[in-house]
């Protein structure tokens, strides 16, 4: 499982990232993003009680159930092993992280999942890779730009890098051609307004057109 993910990261270069949308708003989401050409979506855990926590694994078992067989779905900003836990028991493929923490990218590995956890300096990199990481998400790569990402691959060429943070049509295809593999994207795709307001076909056309820039590029 864990290969066939890791593949699927690097043919389709785009995860998108979702924060806040919940069940069948979530779901409805994906759907418009899927048909914009998105086939990865992180679904971002909220840290603020376990309530809440309780509510992104409930929604990646929904869309797992509804688009598992489409889509790809992950956890985003987990930071504990239990967090690593209660996403796989929903259903998630790969795990997100803002850090880099040993702990949790080893317990990634150990079930099967896809681990991704966040650095940006060279050392936090070798780190990460060293305990496992399959990539590692340069984040936030809006305060490094492109040109960070080429002089760190030269040395680390065999850390997989996924730029997030301030992505988008602007900007993915110069990250690409600096030596990251993929990204993580968000607003460049949808507004948290346009799902509120059911603009869904809005956000088809801009993520087909974010898409269409990473191609031609």
């Amino acid at each position: 499982m864990r290969e066939e993910i890791i593949q699927k990261i690097l043919e389709e270069k785009v995860i998108a990232i979702v924060r806040g949308v919940y069940g069948e708003d979530c779901v409805n989401l994906a759907k418009a993003l899927h048909r914009g050409g998105v086939k990865l979506m992180e679904v971002t855990f909220d840290q603020k009680s376990a309530q809440e926590r309780q509510k992104t694994a409930d929604t990646i078992r929904l869309l797992q159930e509804t688009l598992g067989g489409e889509m790809a779905f992950g956890a985003g900003t987990v930071t504990t092993v239990e967090m690593v836990q209660q996403a796989k028991e929903a259903g998630a493929r790969f795990i997100i992280s803002p850090d880099t923490d040993k702990d949790v990218i080893k317990a990634t590995v150990a079930m099967d999942m896809v681990s991704i956890p966040g650095a940006l300096t060279p050392t936090e990199m070798m780190q990460a890779h060293r305990a496992g990481a399959d990539f590692v998400k340069v984040f936030p790569a809006n305060q490094v730009g492109p040109a960070y990402f080429k002089t760190v691959a030269a040395p680390l060429s065999h850390v997989r890098m996924l730029a997030v943070g301030g992505v988008d049509g602007s900007n993915v295809v110069a990250y690409m051609q600096a030596g990251a593999v993929g990204a993580g994207v968000a607003g460049c795709l949808f507004k948290p307004q346009w799902v509120k307001d059911g603009q869904f076909d809005a956000i088809t056309q801009a993520t087909a057109d974010f898409m269409a820039t990473l191609q031609k590029g």
